[in-house]
């Protein structure tokens, strides 16, 4: 499931560098506060668990942090002008559907 959603990821964001950009940081900012949201809540999870559920969640959420880092880099490599898009679109970078 993560390969499909960096390979979708990856595809979005190539063709959305083609529209040229005057991007600015906040569409990257956003996808990676999202991600860190989901992080931090695997990592609370994680402490009401024991001993290898634990560190599976533990494991789980950095590599969400990971990801999160890496579609920051993206979106902003990619520059994108988000205010070329709608509502929709952004979301559906930010949340990866």
């Amino acid at each position: 499931m993560r390969v499909s959603m960096i390979a979708a990821l990856g595809a979005g964001l190539l063709a959305l560098s083609a529209c040229g950009g005057k991007g600015d940081d906040k569409l990257g900012d956003q996808a990676h506060d999202a991600l860190e949201n989901k992080a931090d809540a695997m990592d609370a999870a994680a402490t009401q668990m024991g001993g290898t559920d634990r560190d599976l969640m533990k494991a789980k959420a950095e590599t969400t942090r990971a990801a999160a880092d890496a579609k920051e880099k993206a979106i902003d490599d990619a520059d994108v002008d988000a205010s070329s898009m709608s509502d929709a679109q952004k979301n559906a970078v930010i949340n990866g559907n």
